[in-house]
């Protein structure tokens, strides 16, 4: 058992694999690198201090005591990748395990909700039931972001691909944001290209990824005068390219290079006092890169922005 736990110790890929990290924040692998480093180092020094100091003594001296300050050095700096790798991973299981614990009791909220507000004999009652609701399910879509945040950090995402029409798919999905588009004077536009090609793709992930898109698109353009949302959707050489525009607040300079972060949400955007939880673009990503994609945008602040994203067709 013993020689077992040091075969498995020596097994560099799984210990990394343990922690859901890649190879350059792995600490197994960063102490062996820090070894070679090492290793070179001594030989170099042997080298250069046997042709400048002819006393061995002094050679062997200056080698020593310049390997134990690179241990100690070595040491301390995978001690601290262990501990954060260690702290990453607990973090991903704590989100996941919560994740599922607290699903299940707020979709049988969500029933009960339902049930009270349809029944006509507690009609009195019903505005507060429908804060309840709307609640409930704002809770229900952060749990599902973050059940999918941390299996993107786990690298547990699953892909089920089918062929999928994303025209019809945008097509559905902007039909159900006409009541609160028709409520704020919103318009959305969109222009497909031509006998397009379907994708193979997962559905459900590629159809969160446009509805976070064009949720934010709706959301940000709820204060401004002119409420646009133009959609395109067009065959660029091997891909299907996706744009969303809108004339919304826009990102600041500043901000633009932190869009893509976990739980991140710009100054314009908190002075505006949207709702939101800072995942929506993180999971996009996600998505978008597991199914061999891009995704990118270009943004004004005060103008708006255009987020667009690739899907391969093969």
């Amino acid at each position: 058992m013993a020689f077992k736990k040091i075969l498995e110790q020596l097994d560099i890929f799984a210990q990394c694999k343990k922690y859901h990290i890649s190879l350059w924040q792995c600490p197994q692998f960063l102490f062996v690198l820090m070894g070679l480093v090492i290793i070179t180092t001594i030989v170099a020094s042997y080298l250069i201090t046997a042709l400048y100091i002819t006393n061995p003594q002094i050679v062997i001296l200056i080698i020593f005591v310049l390997t134990a300050i690179l241990f100690i050095i070595a040491f301390i700096i995978n001690s601290s990748f262990e501990r954060l790798a260690e702290a990453n991973r607990m973090k991903s299981e704590f989100v996941g395990i919560v994740s599922h614990q607290l699903r299940a009791p707020l979709t049988n909220l969500k029933y009960i909700m339902e049930f009270l507000i349809s029944d006509k004999t507690i009609k009195k009652q019903s505005e507060y039931f429908k804060i309840i609701q709307e609640n409930n399910e704002r809770m229900n879509e952060l749990i599902n972001d973050l059940l999918i945040v941390s299996r993107i950090e786990q690298g547990k995402i699953f892909v089920n691909k089918e062929k999928v029409n994303i025209k019809d798919l945008i097509e559905k999905l902007i039909s159900r944001f006409k009541t609160f588009t028709n409520a704020i004077n919103a318009e959305i536009t969109f222009k497909a290209q031509e006998n397009l090609p379907m994708v193979f793709v997962d559905s459900s992930q590629i159809k969160l990824v446009i509805e976070n898109l064009l949720d934010n698109a709706v959301r940000y353009i709820s204060n401004k005068s002119e409420k646009k949302v133009e959609i395109k959707l067009s065959k660029t050489g091997k891909n299907l390219f996706f744009e969303i525009k809108d004339s919304g607040v826009g990102i600041p300079k500043q901000d633009q290079k932190y869009i893509f972060q976990r739980f991140f949400r710009s100054k314009n955007v908190m002075k505006n006092q949207t709702q939101g939880t800072g995942l929506g673009l993180y999971i996009a990503k996600g998505i978008i890169e597991k199914l061999g994609g891009k995704i990118g945008f270009k943004s004004k602040e005060e103008k708006g922005s255009t987020f667009w994203f690739t899907l391969p067709i093969k």
